[in-house]
């Protein structure tokens, strides 16, 4: 594993934790950590041992509270793009990984943070976190991607009055709006999204990916998705894992995907 200054890394038994380890600043999001992150999201594309990954925040209170301030006060017309790019390239990263990645929002999840969790295949919270996207406060927008993923995720009404607004939503009215999958007592965080992940890694690999390919191309103007879901099925049928999967249904025993 490489060395990181803002991240906490561990592997065990195939899930990579990643920790943004800025608690001090409530995990804010500086250019550093967003470079990081892309480097921690690279090691799981590219090292076989690890199988998925849980995003989380260090400490009881925030996730990730937003991108650093002192940083976004300095930007110009010019770099603010750039700025906003290099984000959303990153957060991409996440949302196209072929392994699951699943956020621990443990606190806080603004601004950046919010745009961070959403760009993880699902979303686990504690009973303490806090869900919003408040730049207008700011005089600014979400530019990690908050304006597309919010409104796919909570449906256009909800998602405006929550950036025009600014107002924080709960854990729990998160989960009713669809922007939180599952909400636990903070001392289950972890164990809730092991779970999860136990359960998708007993499933065939590469299908997992292809799910994770098609349902994103919903969102791709340039992709038909139907297509992209019926040259996934074809795909899946010359895999390996697809004659484990059948035969061992037909022979009524639990399957043993390899990934091939």
């Amino acid at each position: 594993m490489s060395i990181y200054e803002n991240l906490l890394l561990e592997l065990t038994n195939g899930i990579l934790t990643i920790t943004i380890n800025r608690a001090d600043k409530l995990n804010a999001l500086n250019i550093d950590t967003i470079r990081e992150i892309k480097n921690a999201m690279q090691q799981v594309y590219d090292e076989p041992t690890v199988k998925g990954a849980i995003l989380t925040g260090a400490g009881p209170k925030a996730f990730v509270a937003g991108a650093d301030i002192a940083e976004i006060a300095e930007l110009s017309e010019v770099n603010a793009r750039s700025f906003a790019e290099r984000g959303q390239e990153v957060f991409g990263m996440i949302e196209r990984c072929n392994k699951p990645i699943i956020a621990a929002v443990n606190g806080f999840a603004l601004g950046g943070g919010c745009e961070l969790a959403m760009a993880c295949h699902l979303r686990v919270a504690s009973e303490n976190a806090r869900f919003g996207q408040p730049e207008v406060n700011l005089g600014l927008i979400p530019g990690y991607g908050g304006t597309q993923r919010l409104t796919q995720l909570i449906g256009k009404g909800k998602a405006i009055e929550m950036m025009m607004t600014a107002n924080l939503v709960t854990a729990e009215e998160a989960r009713q709006l669809g922007l939180v999958n599952h909400v636990v007592p903070q001392e289950q965080l972890m164990s809730k999204c092991l779970e999860l992940l136990e359960t998708i890694r007993s499933k065939a690999p590469l299908a997992i990916g292809l799910v994770i390919e098609c349902v994103n191309a919903v969102y791709d103007k340039d992709e038909n998705g139907y297509q992209t879901e019926a040259n996934a099925f074809a795909r899946c049928c010359t895999s390996e894992d697809f004659i484990e999967g059948t035969n061992a249904f037909l022979e009524k025993r639990k399957p043993v995907f390899k990934g091939k």
